[in-house]
């Protein structure tokens, strides 16, 4: 059975088949010619795999990201972070990215965080002088922090197909994204020396009260989301739903800027993203399913463990396999198929699944920022009319610098593990 599915997944894989299509395709075949399985086995299997509570928390963050994207609350964001860090060398770049890091703890999504920082702060940047490759890089590599600071869809998707709780795995990605984020700091720094990038903007009696003032709401939001479930006053799902109403509370009612046209055209695109996410999740699950009833994963786990014979290496080379899958299918779509595989194999090595999950978000991180499937490109490229390569190449000395942390971060899994095992566990 093993060969068919292989041969089947990678000549359809080949053929530009979807990749939803794809799996539920290669295991109904498996089951025709290898078992004697009905095959209404997987239409019960795809029900199953959707009828999960934790679900209901993945489209209620992307409708949240979007009211916030497409309203005032990223616009008051940069304005704090400007009054903050603005009077710093390099000051406007650096409140790009700490912007990015708070915009990221209230979307949950990287291609929100390009799109609502982006779209004001490119401008920005390029008007006060830095130079428009550095811009283009600096957004596009900080927006990816959207899926490694909490909250994050890839990892309740994670935590869904692994079994790992969503509370430990988010606080489990602050730390990595903090100091992700203070490397790409250090090095917009070192940038802004280098290039004698300074501004310096006044501001009047009163404005910086203002500012504080309305940017208060903005900043409130993670303070409730991540600090109601992490004390447990409500769950990951309940804190979405929390999520979305205070979005709404504050764009309707505080801000007054997000118009119902607007909002309708969020709920739509909103819509059609959560129904993609769910039939890719429905459809991985039930391959997921054929293959653990086959053994599969034991058989991985032995065939691994006899060749590979520390921790490390296995990461490393697992990150290296979803790297180079990245360029042949999506990230996100590789961490659901495969990482039910190697349960058996991080059991036997002793890696904790909150570790390996961190990896894998970062990993997906990295394959936003490349081509052929870097989401994050495509978006800048929306936002600035320059080709992918133009793009890509601006993202370069970040990536290098993102490799790097990920690098460290796989190697030292106290990184990732400090809070959940101090406050969790």
């Amino acid at each position: 059975m093993i060969p068919s599915i292989l041969i089947s997944f990678v000549l359809l894989l080949c053929l530009g088949m979807p990749i939803s299509i794809l799996l539920v395709v290669t295991a109904a075949v498996a089951l025709i010619f290898f078992t004697h399985t009905p095959l209404i086995i997987l239409v019960q299997q795809l029900f199953n795999a959707l009828d999960n509570y934790v679900l209901m928390a993945v489209p209620f963050f992307i409708l949240a990201g979007g009211i916030m994207g497409q309203g005032a609350i990223a616009k008051r964001l940069i304005a704090v972070m400007n009054l903050a860090v603005g009077r710093f060398r390099g000051g406007t770049a650096i409140a790009a990215v700490v912007a990015c890091v708070f915009f990221a703890a209230l979307s949950g999504s990287s291609p929100a965080t390009v799109v609502a920082i982006g779209s004001i702060m490119l401008p920005a940047l390029l008007k006060a002088g830095y130079h428009e490759r550095f811009s283009q890089g600096l957004i596009t590599s900080a927006g990816s922090l959207g899926i490694v600071i909490p909250p994050s869809i890839p990892m309740i998707l994670y935590c869904l197909v692994m079994d790992v709780s969503v509370a430990e795995l988010f606080m489990a990605g602050i730390l990595p994204g903090v100091l992700i984020g203070g490397v790409f700091i250090g090095y917009t720094y070192y940038m802004a020396r280098k290039h004698n990038w300074r501004e310096h903007r006044t501001y009047q009696k009163g404005e910086k009260v203002k500012i504080i003032r309305e940017g208060l709401w903005a900043l409130m939001l993670p303070v409730i989301v991540l600090g109601g479930i992490y004390t447990g006053i409500f769950t990951p799902t309940e804190a979405a739903a929390v999520s979305v109403v205070y979005a709404l509370f504050v764009e309707l009612i505080i801000y007054r800027e997000l118009t119902l046209s607007r909002l309708y055209a969020v709920c739509k695109d909103s819509a059609v993203l959560s129904a993609c996410l769910m039939f890719i999740l429905a459809c991985a699950m039930a391959f997921v399913w054929l293959l653990t009833a086959e053994q599969i994963p034991v058989k991985v786990a032995n065939a691994v463990i006899g060749l590979v014979h520390n921790w490390w290496t296995f990461l490393l080379l697992v990150s290296a396999l979803f790297l180079l899958l990245g360029t042949v299918m999506d990230d996100v779509s590789a961490m659901i198929i495969l990482s039910p595989l190697f349960v058996d194999t991080l059991k036997g090595f002793g890696i904790d699944f909150v570790h390996y999950g961190i990896v894998m978000v970062l990993v997906i991180e990295f394959g936003f920022l490349t081509p052929p499937f870097g989401l994050n490109l495509f978006v800048t490229m929306g936002l600035t009319d320059r080709s992918l390569t133009t793009i890509a190449r601006a993202t370069l000395p970040f990536l290098l610098l993102l490799l790097g942390a990920v690098l460290l971060i796989t190697l030292i899994p106290q990184i990732s593990l400090f809070l959940p095992n101090l406050i969790l566990r």
